[in-house]
């Protein structure tokens, strides 16, 4: 599969805690971090869950 990086852009402060789970389970550690995942359709159903706080880095 092919791998795709994500950026967290917004912070995840004063968010339901559903979104707040799904930052943490994606592997976001701070703002602005960058990481690499798998492009698979749980990951990316992930992303759009959280799209407003999230971007994906070409």
């Amino acid at each position: 599969m092919a791998t795709i990086k994500i950026k967290q852009v917004r912070s995840a402060i004063k968010r339901p805690a559903r979104q707040k789970a799904t930052i943490e389970a994606l592997g976001f550690r701070r703002l602005n971090q960058v990481i690499e995942k798998e492009a698979t359709p749980q990951i990316l159903g992930m992303i759009k869950k959280v799209a407003h706080m999230v971007e994906v880095v070409e």
